[in-house]
C-alpha cells in the first residue's frame, strides 16, 4: 500500500527534526539545546516537533529504537549451540562495538546525564527492551539445556549483566582517551560470567 503525501512528508519532517536534534547535541550537549533551536534549525514548527515528540528526551528514546534493531538483527548473528559465556561476550563485544562507532563518546555522555535526569522515561531502565529479553533468552536456553542451575534466576542475572554493560559505559565515558572499550568490555565480562558460571553452573563431572 502506497503512502499518501502527507504521510510520506510527516515522516521526513520527523526524520529532519530528529537528525538535527541529535547533531545539535554532539556539538552543544543536550542541556544546552532547547526545542526553540531544534525547531529552527530544523526548518519546522513547534507543532510538527510535539506532533513526533514529547520532549528533548523523547529523540533518545527514538535513538534507543534504533538500538535495539541493532541488536535484534546482531543476536541472529550468534548461535544457539554456544555455550552460555561466548553468547554474552559475542552481545557484549557487538553492543560495545556499535555503541563506540555509530552513537560515539559525546552522544552516550549525554545519553547518560539526560537519562539519569529523566526518571519516568528511563530507557536504562525499560526491562522490556529487546537487550533484557535477548539476555533472558540466553540464560533460560542453557537452563533448558542443563548448563545452568534450574535454579538460576534469568531476570535477576540478565539485569545484572545490563549492569555489567551499563558500567562499562560509564568508565568509558570517565576515564577518557586511555579507555579502550573493546578490551576492557571483554576482561569485565569474562570475570563476570565466570563467576554466574561458578555459582549457577552445572558440573558435568558431578554424577546426578
Amino acid at each position: 500500500m502506497r503512502k499518501g503525501r502527507r504521510q510520506v512528508q510527516a515522516e521526513q519532517t520527523k526524520q529532519r527534526i530528529f537528525e538535527t536534534a541529535l547533531e545539535l547535541f554532539r556539538k552543544k550537549g543536550f542541556d544546552q539545546v532547547s526545542v526553540d533551536e531544534i525547531v529552527k534549525k530544523s526548518n519546522s514548527s513547534k507543532g510538527a516537533f510535539y506532533g513526533h515528540f514529547d520532549s528533548k528526551y523523547g529523540i533518545f528514546l527514538e535513538k534507543f529504537k534504533e538500538i535495539d534493531q541493532f541488536y535484534e538483527s546482531f543476536v541472529q548473528t550468534i548461535a544457539d549451540e554456544l555455550p552460555l559465556k561466548e553468547k554474552i561476550i559475542k552481545l557484549f563485544q557487538g553492543q560495545m562495538n556499535y555503541l563506540e562507532h555509530e552513537l560515539g563518546k559525546d552522544v552516550m555522555r549525554t545519553v547518560y546525564t539526560s537519562g539519569l535526569m529523566e526518571s519516568e522515561n528511563n530507557y536504562f531502565a525499560n526491562t522490556e527492551r529487546s537487550i533484557y529479553k535477548i539476555l533472558i533468552r540466553f540464560i533460560d536456553q542453557s537452563i533448558a539445556s542443563g548448563e545452568l542451575l534450574e535454579e538460576a534466576d534469568a531476570e535477576k542475572i540478565a539485569m545484572l549483566i545490563s549492569r555489567c554493560m551499563r558500567g562499562n559505559l560509564y568508565d568509558w565515558i570517565a576515564f577518557g582517551k586511555d579507555f579502550n572499550l573493546q578490551e576492557e568490555s571483554k576482561q569485565f565480562i569474562d570475570i563476570f560470567m565466570e563467576g554466574v558460571l561458578e555459582r549457577y553452573g552445572v558440573d558435568p563431572e558431578v554424577d546426578e
